[in-house]
């Protein structure tokens, strides 16, 4: 296990790719820090948001963090749509689709050149992410076309999505429903950790790996992915991990902090 820096890290970075749920905000609420430190920020480094949320498009993402008071582009925010579109062109162009999500996700997909069906006999892959939607029927449907050969394609492997209320059931819930039933692993998940949202990250930034750092509140998915990429990680303690559950980790972040106004070292609110 790499050694753990308690508070500030002790440098600033060229590139800061931050974990928007329970770390830029929780709900319709900025986190406390938040807009002082992405400003403060953005006076030296470049900075990007990542979401593993699919619930909305990129251009959603950047509006709420505008009206939030963080003003941001649909070139600032990158979501698992983003990647699961660019694996599905890299290895299932022109695929007939079934979903199991919601109906942003089959637009996105028609917009992108994809047919989604509703018939699992003409389903060439399933694809699955965080529905508020699921039903029997998308589970037997999702059954029926894997069951006759179709590959499974995942958004994100999140068990659930934080929430002021305590969080809803995410991607993994339905994932793992239809993998019991057919005994078939997805062969992608394509939001974090997955390399297809680390190389989106990276080409979001524009900066070298060793030159930037993912902030999240995560340790499979936020930490793992910098630690797979070989940038610097910080966990914040505003979101779904603890202290204690840090110490029971093999996921080993460089730097711990307990807000994001300990993003910047201390002292240093410009570079």
């Amino acid at each position: 296990m790499t050694r753990v820096e308690a508070g500030a890290p002790d440098r600033v970075f060229e590139g800061y790719a931050m974990d928007l749920d329970g770390t830029v905000y929780l709900g319709d609420e900025l986190l406390e820090g938040a807009e002082q430190t992405v400003s403060a920020l953005r006076r030296f480094a470049r900075v990007v948001f990542v979401t593993n949320k699919p619930l909305e498009t990129a251009a959603s993402y950047a509006e709420k963090l505008t009206t939030l008071g963080i003003p941001a582009t649909t070139r600032d925010v990158v979501t698992p749509l983003d990647s699961l579109v660019h694996y599905l062109d890299k290895h299932h162009r022109g695929a007939t689709l079934l979903t199991v999500a919601e109906e942003l996700v089959d637009q996105v997909l028609r917009d992108a050149g994809y047919d989604v069906t509703d018939d699992p006999l003409d389903a060439a892959v399933v694809v699955i992410s965080f529905d508020r939607t699921f039903t029997y029927a998308k589970l037997l449907a999702a059954y029926q076309a894997v069951r006759r050969g179709a590959a499974i394609v995942a958004t994100n492997p999140d068990p659930f999505c934080p929430t002021p209320e305590g969080g809803l059931p995410d991607c993994a819930a339905m994932l793992a429903a239809v993998e019991a039933c057919t005994g078939v692993r997805a062969e992608a998940i394509v939001g974090k950790p997955s390399a297809h949202m680390g190389r989106a990250i990276l080409g979001r930034l524009g900066v070298e790996p060793h030159e930037s750092v993912i902030v999240g509140d995560r340790l499979l998915t936020d930490i793992a992915m910098a630690e797979e990429l070989g940038m610097s990680s910080v966990l914040v303690l505003t979101g779904v991990t603890t202290l204690a559950d840090l110490a029971h980790s093999n996921v080993r972040p460089d730097f711990v902090a307990r807000t994001l106004h300990e993003l910047l070292p201390q002292g240093q609110e410009e570079p």
